[in-house]
């Protein structure tokens, strides 16, 4: 075999892996962790007995749905011309690694489906662990994953709940189960102040692509209602969030030291009150967000900081 095309070979593969690396998006796949983490912390508040294999499996396969949505969605929008239409910002509009290198297509769908292949075994390990209880969420995890894209972006107020869905109740209470945990009132709370969150945030990174997504036949929220009114729902949810953690504190359900996560609301105000004027205004409303996604992380640590404080 020529030198030269072995060395040109090598260089294929290795930007070809280049490309999947950035479809995994990285930058964003923090949340995963975060969310898991506190399930873990739910965990430990309650008489079970914790094993750090376990922690750790657990940990692994929520970051392991998160890659294997992002890849699936990656290569579904490459495939429906997407990504050709989109003009990309760090927050929306994909990674643009396939468009830039479309022959590691095959590879980001066959790592997406190996990653969701994974999970789907870590899922059957606890099922076996803790029985049946982990068939409701694993199978709502899975069918997240696999439908986001293709259908679910086509359902507004499902495409609005989906990405709070798999992030809060699936992975927050997914976790807290898998490691012998039962849900209780500060469990539902908890994933109710993700879901409230992460729902919030994949409706704004919405915004900038909203001509793209119509084109291509997706049919969100930003869509359908309209970027103001769209807009007026994002800023319920975002104070919601802080509502419920508000609730959850008057009742008894989270403990006192969950209120380290108000430090966030000035940011989460500063948000609500440029919204309307980052509209009409990209820079704006890349500040917007940035500060948005700022907002959301920190408050989820500073819960989690919390209910370990707790």
């Amino acid at each position: 075999m020529p030198r030269s095309f072995s060395a040109n070979r090598l260089a294929g593969r290795a930007t070809s892996a280049i490309a999947l690396a950035r479809a995994a998006r990285p930058n964003f796949l923090v949340l995963a962790p975060l969310c898991g983490l506190l399930g873990v912390l739910l965990a430990a508040r309650q008489p079970v007995m914790l094993s750090g294999y376990d922690i750790v499996l657990v940990l692994v396969g929520g970051l392991l749905a998160h890659v294997a949505v992002n890849l699936l969605n990656e290569y579904e929008d490459f495939r429906s011309g997407l990504d050709l239409l989109t003009r990309r910002t760090p927050f929306s509009g994909g990674s643009g690694a396939l468009p830039e290198t479309p022959q590691a297509a095959p590879w980001v769908l066959a790592a997406g489906l190996g990653a969701l292949a994974c999970v789907m075994a870590i899922g059957v390990y606890f099922l076996w662990l803790r029985g049946w209880s982990m068939l409701i969420i694993g199978l709502g995890g899975v069918g997240l994953v696999l439908a986001y894209t293709r259908w679910i972006t086509r359902r507004p107020w499902l495409c609005l709940l989906a990405p709070g869905l798999g992030f809060g109740p699936v992975m927050v209470l997914g976790t807290l189960v898998a490691l012998g945990g039962q849900v209780d009132a500060t469990a539902m709370t908890i994933a109710g102040v993700s879901l409230s969150l992460v729902s919030e945030l994949l409706l704004l990174n919405q915004f900038p692509d909203l001509e793209a997504d119509r084109r291509s036949g997706r049919r969100h929220l930003p869509i359908v209602l309209g970027l103001k009114l769209a807009s007026r729902l994002a800023m319920v949810l975002l104070l919601g969030a802080y509502g419920l953690i508000a609730l959850g504190q008057l009742s008894g359900a989270l403990p006192m030291a969950v209120w380290l996560a108000w430090a966030t609301f000035p940011a989460a105000l500063w948000v609500v009150w440029q919204l309307p004027d980052a509209l009409e205004e990209r820079q704006l409303m890349l500040r917007v967000l940035s500060i948005n996604v700022a907002t959301l992380l920190t408050t989820l640590a500073l819960l989690g900081i919390g209910l370990w404080l707790a």
